[in-house]
């Protein structure tokens, strides 16, 4: 079954003859606690239902895949309760790698319960065990999204920012606020979240504290798409009377009408470098422990110059 050559051929082909008339499949989790390896990969979310997320994880599937890994996904919701119950399932399951993508406040502290190398992925978290970070430069992000809205002759400018227990919800919303000192913008700032649900009232807060609002720079698409539809339902249009511009460039970016001003990362790219550092990891290879991609602006409708 393990195709040694220690068996002479007629017992190979005695045992061959008898797992196929009885159908037999070796047990793979029994396989994986002998020799100390799954060929798994976990992957731990904050939210799968976040495009961005999903299409990470395609990312992700398709490289492991090549290199003959499978990926078990682990949806966190933010939860550190179940950051925990998955990191410990995964080491059960003598997984060969963890990539993870979850932002609660304590994830740096669950990661040290990890018996395997863990790669961070789009944000920056310390712990011995990580390994790697694969991120992009959301600082200049910031900048870039704010410096388009202004470009295209918006003054009142709303920044929706991310959670800031997350490094890259962090740095997106200093990118905006340093551009801000720099050119004596005063800074205009909503407390949101990555999700679309959460979004939908963000406008009432906006309208109702920043009357003159001409442009928003939303968290993330998510929040974009949330954004640009509260508006509509109140009676603004985008970007005629108030220009948005999101964050990720996820696939509904162009199929949203308007479609959505944004600041792309490379999410393809992203997810299989992580994979890659993994195997490396394991394959004893060098690799480059921070990796930092460039991000780019997309325009679509939902900004124009005016």
């Amino acid at each position: 079954m393990n195709n040694t050559a220690r068996v002479d051929e007629e017992k190979r082909k005695r045992v061959l003859d008898a797992i196929e008339a009885t159908g037999f499949q070796p047990n793979e989790l029994a396989r994986a606690l002998f020799k100390q390896s799954s060929k798994i990969i976990g992957v731990i979310v904050s939210s799968i239902v976040n495009p961005f997320f999903s299409e990470m994880v395609r990312a992700i599937e398709e490289e492991a895949f090549e290199h003959g890994y499978r990926i078990l996904i682990c949806d966190s919701s933010g939860n550190v309760e179940k950051e925990k119950m998955n990191i410990h399932m995964l080491n059960q399951m003598k997984a060969d790698g963890l990539i993870m993508m979850a932002q609660s406040e304590m994830t740096s502290q669950v990661i040290k319960d990890c018996q395997m190398p863990v790669v961070v992925l789009d944000r920056r978290v310390n712990g011995e065990n990580v390994i790697a970070s694969v991120s992009s430069d959301h600082y200049s992000g910031g900048r870039i999204a704010l410096q388009h809205l202004l470009d295209c002759g918006c003054k009142n400018i709303v920044c929706v920012r991310g959670p800031q227990n997350s490094s890259s919800g962090k740095d997106r919303y200093t990118g905006y606020r340093d551009l801000c000192k720099e050119i004596g913008l005063e800074e205009q700032v909503i407390d949101g979240d990555y999700s679309y649900d959460n979004n939908l009232d963000t406008v009432d807060l906006i309208l109702e504290r920043y009357k003159k609002v001409d442009g928003i720079v939303a968290c993330n698409d998510m929040a974009a798409f949330a954004i640009c539809k509260a508006l509509q339902e109140h009676g603004y249009h985008v970007p005629e009377d108030i220009q948005v511009i999101g964050y990720d460039n996820v696939m509904f970016s162009r199929l949203f009408s308007p479609g959505i001003t944004t600041v792309q990362q490379p999410i393809k790219e992203m997810g299989r470098l992580a994979v890659q550092i993994i195997v490396k990891h394991i394959n004893g290879e060098n690799y480059e422990k921070n990796n930092n991609f460039d991000v780019e602006l997309i325009e679509r409708q939902s900004t124009q110059k005016k």
